[in-house]
């Protein structure tokens, strides 16, 4: 199935859509704390301002590299779509929340690829380790600094290449159910 297809294919909802890097396509449910984790994100965002630009399971162009539908994005207040899509040129941060099928994709892959097309902030959000990742600092094969933040130790400023401040409230993200994996 060619991207273009899949891109143009509807899916069952609840159902997240990625590209493996064997070039297989991945289709997997998303959880209750999936979801509520992208959820608590926009909620937070909404501090940056109603109309801010903030983005989920939107396609955002990767040239020469398979494009992604990250969970969580923030692209620029001027940032223009070519087409439907924001280039990757236009996104400030992009945040992944870790499932079990997707934990190799989103601690690996991902900061490869974010840290080499120079996204300045990339954060792997893990409700099964309780912990959220903050990568800064981008270079050609992933980030030179990395952070960890425990779940339930308050909020954490994460400051934007634009100069505005994102806070992710680490007291309000869920936290799976053990049997939930």
């Amino acid at each position: 199935m060619s991207v273009d297809a899949v891109m143009h294919t509807e899916f069952p909802a609840g159902y997240v859509v990625f590209f493996g890097t064997d070039g297989k396509v991945v289709m997997t449910p998303q959880s209750e704390e999936h979801s509520s984790t992208i959820r608590s994100m926009q909620i937070d965002s909404l501090a940056l301002g109603r109309h801010a630009k903030v983005i989920s399971d939107v396609y955002i162009d990767f040239p020469a590299d398979e494009n992604s539908a990250p969970d969580f994005a923030i692209v620029r207040e001027d940032a223009q779509r070519q087409g439907k899509r924001y280039g990757f040129e236009d996104v400030l941060l992009i945040a992944e929340v870790v499932s079990v099928s997707s934990a190799r994709k989103d601690y690996d892959d991902c900061t490869a690829k974010y840290g080499r097309y120079g996204i300045p902030v990339y954060v792997v959000v893990d409700p099964y380790a309780a912990e959220v990742v903050v990568h800064t600092q981008p270079t050609g094969s992933g980030y030179i600094a990395a952070h960890t933040y425990k779940y339930g130790s308050g909020k954490l400023p994460i400051e934007l290449a634009d100069g505005r401040t994102y806070t992710l409230d680490l007291d309000e993200l869920p936290r799976p159910e053990l049997d939930a994996r």
